[in-house]
């Protein structure tokens, strides 16, 4: 199965999100855009993919253990940015140092566990949208100038949770990844 591990926004942060993104889906090009579902935004702590259902007691013991030694803390989506001409993102603000810690300790669980883990620089963010790949890229600057004043409300992070992802099928335009969240563990520091 395809995992994930990820930090969850509440639902008043992704609504105010939301009226943001809407706003953007009048700027040119929108329509070419692949915009994720509202129910499928989170903040990626670690990219598991493919994991054997026989590592997940083991995965999760050490996910549990990992998320109780970092205490709650504060962020809030804040800011705009992009991965060259590929991803529009938005960031987070507020205490970074622990959600950078807390990934970190999440990836070294997810080793620990069996399971291998993508090796790059973590870089908090929550997807907002991929552009097509076409001859006729998006320019995604617009969109990320237009997210740089964006500051939501604060809200806490209280958990780690491991979420199963589920890549379209049907090949249906428009048809999102859908997400279920396995478990969840509290923050406990």
């Amino acid at each position: 199965m395809r995992l994930f591990t990820a930090v969850l926004p509440p639902p008043a942060a992704l609504a105010e999100l939301e009226a943001a993104v809407d706003r953007l889906r009048g700027l040119p090009d929108a329509d070419r855009l692949r915009w994720t579902g509202t129910g499928g935004r989170h903040l990626t702590l670690a990219f598991l993919g493919e994991v054997d259902e026989a590592l997940l007691p083991g995965l999760g013991e050490r996910l549990a253990r990992a998320a109780h030694r970092h205490p709650a803390f504060g962020l809030r989506l804040a800011g705009g940015g992009r991965f060259g001409d590929r991803v529009l993102w938005i960031g987070v603000e507020g205490d970074r140092t622990t959600l950078r810690r807390l990934a970190d300790s999440v990836t070294a669980a997810v080793r620990r566990a069996g399971v291998p883990t993508e090796d790059r620089p973590y870089k908090p963010h929550l997807t907002l949208a991929r552009a097509a790949r076409t001859a006729h890229r998006v320019d995604l600057r617009p969109y990320a100038a237009a997210l740089e004043g964006f500051s939501g409300t604060d809200w806490r992070v209280d958990e780690v949770a491991l979420v199963h992802s589920r890549l379209p099928s049907s090949g249906a335009p428009g048809e999102q990844p859908r997400y279920e969240t396995l478990e969840a563990w509290p923050l406990g520091g």
